[in-house]
């Protein structure tokens, strides 16, 4: 007994020792092998076996997390951006800072659906080319493997399927207002920040095509042209059409209307989308600039194209067309933007929405708010009122009424489809166009603002002429007011404001450069050709300041004249609002 147990223990110390050396010397031989490669009969009795895919969406806490991570532009930002340049327009500006946003977010998802198609042909290559039986690839005629689990057909018809993704349409902009409010400011500002293509055509001079006028395609040539002809960058760039008002049909035709309902018919499969074949022109240079006027050689990347845009548009790298150069351009994924005044458009919204005033017991219309004959200006309407009321019930949005202050309500504000139709736009032009927003005209305060508070103000911009011929030039808040009511006369909008702005100052620019002069005061009297311009020489700038402030003064204490605030209230607070005003003057007066 004791012999077996001493034969078998030395058995088993045997193994032990022998598997002990056999698996130090494949240890040894692994680390002393030349060769880093690994063979698949290596890992053939491993419990896990698989391929990675990069592009497959992660599992645990962050597997519902969006990959395209926060969008650097959203519409809160492009507002903000746009009331740097534009005054007032609050909706206008919020409406078209969406519609803008959610247009770039469908191209974005449009993009990331391509790639993701393409990553998904390439995995399916690559598992195709991993799972390909030896034979197959030795021998090209060689007839397939039988799949192990045959797929199962079912009895009758097989269903049908459509794999393709959920289609997201694009949705035009409609701006209505009358001339100068910023409908073209703010389409141009948006296409600037957005680094985009942008062109702007004029619907006037559109005609049918076979007829003497330009063809409703060439709104899409001009646009090809500011991207440099990168057909990738124009697809997805903005389209605005001036003065759609212009093609409405005419009310009494003679004979075929080629110049309205022509073009509207023709402007339909461009807007909806469609593939035009555009021819280009030979230049005589090259164009370095795009047609909106934006330098692109210099700008950074567009968020959108992700930097791409500013290095093939103008950058060098796309030599401009040749001669004869046919190209190919789809309309799918271009933003249109129609801009148009609609003059008399307000009319038929009010005759649609107010009652009649004829027969016994029937309400009569207001002369002073519903039937204003000035078609720019904004109605006024008590709150509570039946006038009020009416316009609530009609407006397609929701608006914060105050109690006890009047309300003011652009009628433009109701326009429906219908009302576009009666002026004569086709119903099939107009379902292609669902935002619709309209600007209201600006009043006196408002061209004020805009005078003085936007980047590129007119005031700004005639300090900086003036101050590169070594001349300051300021203007009193009496000047100003007195500018922006005659532009409010001439019934131009904000573009009355130079015409007013170059009279006053069109003599001192021709006396101020090169002369002794070097500061120039408008007072409210200069804005008033009551007297000539101020003109003070070197030395005196003391007293320029001393006027300026003067002239503050004397309209700050009418201001609160005309409000019926007495002239010594406020100094009940502790001395803390005439200490304010005494730092304003002083200031103003160049002692602080």
């Amino acid at each position: 007994m004791a012999t077996t147990i001493s034969s078998a223990q030395k058995a088993r110390a045997s193994y032990i020792g022998l598997s002990i050396i056999a698996r130090s010397f494949i240890t040894c031989a692994t680390r002393n092998s030349p060769s880093g490669q690994f063979f698949r009969s290596d890992f053939s009795n491993q419990p896990f076996t698989g391929s990675y895919e990069a592009g497959q969406p992660t599992t645990g806490p962050l597997g519902e997390a969006p990959i395209l991570g926060a969008p650097r532009l959203t519409p809160k930002v492009l507002k903000q951006h746009l009331d740097q340049f534009v005054v007032g327009q609050e909706r206008a500006k919020k409406v078209l800072s969406v519609a803008v946003y959610n247009h770039y977010q469908r191209i974005q998802e449009l993009q990331r659906r391509e790639e993701e198609e393409e990553e998904h042909l390439q995995q399916r290559l690559r598992r195709d080319k991993g799972d390909a039986h030896p034979l197959e690839d030795e021998f090209p005629g060689h007839r397939e493997s039988i799949p192990i689990t045959p797929r199962h057909e079912g009895l009758g018809a097989a269903p049908i399927s459509d794999p393709s993704p959920l289609t997201l349409e694009k949705a035009n902009i409609l701006l209505l207002g009358p001339s100068g409010v910023g409908k073209t400011l703010m389409a141009k500002t948006l296409a600037r920040v957005l680094a985009v293509p942008f062109s702007m055509s004029d619907c006037t001079p559109f005609t049918q095509a076979g007829y003497i006028g330009e063809d409703a395609q060439v709104c899409v040539e001009r646009l090809l042209a500011a991207a440099n002809y990168d057909v990738v960058a124009a697809e997805q760039g903005i389209i605005c059409l001036d003065e759609v008002d212009k093609i409405a049909a005419a009310k009494t035709a003679h004979g075929k209307d080629v110049g309205g309902e022509g073009v509207q018919q023709a402007l339909l499969k461009i807007i909806e989308g469609t593939t035009l074949h555009i021819q280009a022109k030979q230049e005589r240079a090259a164009p370095s600039r795009s047609a909106s006027g934006l330098d692109l050689s210099g700008s950074i990347g567009s968020p959108i194209y992700g930097g791409k845009y500013a290095s093939s548009g103008s950058g060098g790298s796309n030599p401009g067309p040749s001669k004869g150069e046919t190209y190919s351009i789809r309309t799918d994924n271009i933003l249109f933007i129609f801009t148009g005044a609609f003059i008399g458009l307000n009319k038929m919204i009010l005759n649609r929405v107010s009652k009649g005033s004829i027969g016994f017991g029937s309400p009569i219309r207001s002369s002073s708010s519903l039937s204003s004959d000035n078609p720019d200006m904004t109605l006024s309407v008590r709150p509570g009122s039946a006038e009020s009321k009416m316009f609530e019930k009609h407006l397609p949005f929701f608006t914060p009424s105050s109690p006890n202050e009047s309300a003011n309500y652009n009628p433009l504000d109701l326009v429906e489809p219908s009302d576009l139709q009666s002026f004569g736009m086709i119903p099939e032009l107009v379902g292609r166009i669902p935002i619709t927003t309209a600007l209201s005209a600006l009043d006196e305060e408002a061209l004020v603002r805009v005078l003085t508070e936007p980047r590129n103000s007119l005031v700004r911009q005639y300090e900086h002429m003036f101050q590169l011929s070594g001349v300051e030039l300021r203007f009193t808040s009496g000047s100003l007011r007195e500018i922006a009511k005659s532009s409010l006369g001439m019934g131009t909008g904000a573009r009355g404001l130079r015409t007013c702005v170059e009279r006053l100052l069109g003599e001192a620019m021709f006396e101020a450069p090169g002369s002794s002069i070097k500061h120039i005061l408008i007072t409210e009297a200069v804005a008033q050709r009551k007297q000539a311009p101020i003109y003070l020489a070197r030395g005196q700038q003391h007293r320029f300041h001393a006027m300026f402030a003067a002239e503050e003064e004397e309209w700050e204490a009418r201001m609160r004249q005309s409000r019926g605030v007495e002239a010594g209230e406020g100094g009940g607070d502790g001395g803390m609002g005439s200490f304010e005003e005494y730092r304003e003057k002083s200031k103003a007066a160049g002692v602080i």
